[in-house]
């Protein structure tokens, strides 16, 4: 992740909610119910950001990572996206990803991440995930982080990501070693939640 990575055209506002037990079901259901609507093969939907850590704030709009055999098949699926609510941004400024965005009543809901089997942001995104889980630690720290660039770039939703880039860089060295130290392993499709 660099701080180009995302496109700051796009600006929304920014809220940070205490955290709701229901996300990550909620986060399941929709992984059930994109997984049963779409017609080629996935090998798995895994609820990562903020809203997958317990105990700290977060914007309520939930990020999954979706990996598949082939992202071809992804890009020509795009209509089957559009028919269940999600918009294809394409690589959104990551290569490799293509990411889609599904807004309920005008207010964005979720974010989904779609990658190829072998991607590394699919494990980046999930060690980091799960390091905070296992660090509370550094979860505070990065809900800190957020509560103050919010009140930075209240209105301003491209600038709030971007600016938590090297936090988020630096913590992904961290989550790195933590995940050596841990002997973490995942194999492709296998549940992370």
């Amino acid at each position: 992740m660099t701080k180009n990575d995302h496109n700051n055209t796009e600006q929304r506002h920014v809220e940070l909610v205490p955290h709701n037990p229901d996300w990550s079901h909620q986060a399941d259901e929709e992984a059930q119910r994109i997984m049963s609507d779409l017609t080629f093969p996935i090998v798995g939907i895994y609820h990562i950001g903020s809203t997958s850590v317990a105990g700290i704030k977060a914007k309520p709009i939930l990020d999954l990572v979706m990996e598949v055999e082939n992202l071809e098949d992804v890009i020509q699926a795009i209509p089957e996206f559009e028919a269940i609510g999600y918009i294809n941004k394409g690589e959104y400024g990551i290569p490799g990803r293509q990411f889609f965005t599904r807004d309920t009543n005008e207010n964005r809901t979720h974010h989904l991440h779609v990658f190829q089997i072998g991607h590394p942001d699919i494990e980046r995104h999930t060690v980091f995930r799960d390091f905070l889980r296992a660090n509370p630690d550094a979860a505070r720290e990065y809900e800190k982080l957020k509560e103050k660039l919010a009140k930075r770039f209240p209105q301003q939703s491209g600038n709030y990501t971007a600016a938590k880039s090297d936090f988020i860089l630096s913590m992904d060295e961290v989550a790195r070693y933590w995940l050596e130290q841990n002997g973490y392993s995942r194999k492709p499709g296998e549940p992370q939640d």
